[in-house]
């Protein structure tokens, strides 16, 4: 545990200490909500008052929850734990957002899109290449076709890299210590050969000397948040997050699967490994771009080349 996070809890114990308000039920949910809250300060900003808490920590937030797939009415009820404690800090800095300024929908199984279309990606490729952020292609290949997630990404050094290349399969570790193993197509080898050229051994091949991972992931998610209005396709309504690249990913191999004689549940199920996790209805999400009775015959996207 960081400085930072244990700063940040010893503030929420007083405050939690001295709260009478609420049902013991409610006290104890609210008070995991701002654990993991005061982790997340700690890890992405290294926050060490509560009191500084301003918008664009709740902002980030939510996208971090998001992202990760979690549910529109979790979100709400962290958010009521987090202005909770924040009313009860008597020097508090800044005001919090209401949840109408946040964009929060109403997650439902299966309903939610998140993909990003092959035009919206290579269109983001291109944004890239134009800023010279060759490591940025990169990741955009690793999220698109290996279905990493960000902080796997940025996990990656050159021994992982290695091991990949030469058994043209990437092996990572994952939410929870899952470790998985998942199948690269040649561009994405071709890109981890082109970063351990440039990469001390030993090293990340995304994370420059010098660099925190998580200052090195916040500058990627700026990105993508500066050029999305710009690489979008025109009326889109689909949230534009690195996650979404996840998602392409998860509809594109569920197909394949459909493709090659496997029922839904065994597509799903192959589909759960490769993201690495076990929970069927979290695939259900993943697949919202697939529309029910049309998920064998939905035509596959060609993969993007340099």
């Amino acid at each position: 545990m960081t400085n930072h996070y244990l700063n940040l809890m010893a503030q929420v114990d007083k405050l939690h200490r001295h709260n009478r308000q609420g049902s013991f039920k409610t006290r104890a949910r609210y008070y995991e909500a701002m654990q993991r809250f005061s982790r997340f300060l700690a890890d992405t900003f290294r926050l060490e008052r509560l009191a500084n808490v301003a918008p664009k920590h709740i902002y980030a937030y939510v996208t971090h929850l998001q992202e990760g797939g979690k549910a529109a009415s979790t979100i709400k009820t962290d958010l009521a734990a987090i202005r909770f404690y924040h009313d009860l800090i008597p020097n508090a800095r800044y005001k919090l957002p209401a949840n109408n300024d946040l964009n929060l929908q109403r997650r439902k199984f299966g309903e939610v899109d998140r993909t990003w279309s092959e035009a919206e990606f290579n269109r983001m490729l291109a944004r890239a290449l134009e800023c010279g952020r060759e490591d940025f292609i990169s990741i955009f290949y690793l999220g698109r076709y290996v279905g990493l997630r960000i902080h796997e990404c940025f996990r990656i050094d050159t021994a992982t890299a290695v091991k990949a290349v030469k058994e043209n399969t990437l092996t990572i570790k994952g939410k929870g210590g899952l470790v998985r193993a998942v199948p690269l197509n040649s561009c994405v080898a071709e890109r981890l050969r082109f970063h351990l050229k440039q990469t001390v051994r030993g090293h990340k091949l995304f994370v420059p000397d010098g660099k925190q991972t998580h200052e090195a992931i916040k500058e990627l998610q700026a990105f993508i948040w500066t050029f999305r209005t710009t690489v979008q396709d025109p009326d889109s309504t689909r949230p534009m997050t690195f996650h979404g690249l996840r998602h392409s990913y998860a509809a594109e191999q569920y197909q394949r699967f459909i493709q090659a004689g496997s029922s839904p549940y065994e597509a799903r199920l192959a589909v759960s490994r490769l993201l690495g996790h076990g929970r069927d209805d979290v695939t259900k999400i993943y697949l919202a771009s697939l529309k029910e009775g049309d998920k064998s015959r939905r035509q596959l996207p060609e993969v993007a080349h340099d």
